[in-house]
């Protein structure tokens, strides 16, 4: 609808969390996404965000180390729960109005998800942060992300990772790899790319979800793809 404020899915690793240390949460980097949330939110961008784990505990990291599948999927779901609220406290400490709801309940951390109230929220200018992926083992936060976006009919799904969007080739083992400004999802399928997890590309293909793939490690980054402005590598049915 014409002159709607646009309605954002930010979907972050838990690895932008951990800064340089690479595990845990580093004050310094969670501060600085806040900082850069607030400015890219500025003009009425209805904001959801979706956050992995992996800077705790990645389930298929801990099944190969022993654990059953459901139960290490149960462990980084949790994980999600305890970044979202570090991003929260952080988001509310620079004065925005914050929700965290979570697909496992624990209703004494935050509150469950539901898609209805989920948009309420966000009418209502406040950033939700969905964690707990999906509530169900084997699948991903990535897939988390791209449903989520699909149910609160989110114009975009903006994916910050540590890398400068998507390359024909893994730019950590060739740095001559060629990154790639537009693509589309059967390009991207055809290709064999690594965007995201398949359950979660083909979700956002079939529902024609456009994509953003950027580099959120890089400072003014997000701020610019909160903005709708040009930035790593958009995803789309048709280009």
């Amino acid at each position: 609808m014409d002159g709607a404020p646009r309605r954002v899915l930010l979907k972050l690793s838990g690895e932008v969390l951990a800064g340089e240390a690479g595990h845990g949460i580093d004050a310094g980097a969670i501060g600085r996404l806040a900082e850069e949330i607030e400015a890219g939110v500025e003009g009425g961008t209805q904001l959801g965000i979706v956050i992995g784990g992996g800077n705790i505990v990645r389930g298929t990291t801990a099944a190969g180390e022993g654990f059953d599948r459901a139960t290490g999927d149960a462990m980084g779901m949790l994980a999600t729960v305890i970044n979202a609220l570090a991003l929260q406290d952080a988001l509310e400490h620079r004065g925005l109005s914050t929700r965290v709801m979570t697909a496992m309940e624990m209703r004494s951390l935050a509150e469950p998800y539901i898609r209805r109230r989920a948009v309420r929220h966000l009418e209502k200018g406040r950033i939700v942060i969905l964690a707990a992926g999906t509530g169900h083992p084997y699948f991903t936060t990535d897939t988390a992300a791209v449903l989520r976006a699909v149910e609160i009919s989110a114009t975009v799904l903006l994916k910050g990772t540590k890398v400068d969007g998507v390359f024909n080739e893994d730019p950590r083992g060739n740095p001559e790899a060629i990154r790639y400004d537009r693509l589309s999802y059967l390009d991207a399928i055809n290709q064999r790319l690594s965007v995201m997890d398949m359950t979660a590309f083909t979700m956002g293909m079939d529902h024609r979800l456009p994509l953003v793939v950027f580099n959120v490690t890089v400072p003014g980054n997000l701020v610019r793809a909160l903005r709708g402005e040009s930035v790593g590598t958009h995803v789309a049915v048709e280009v």
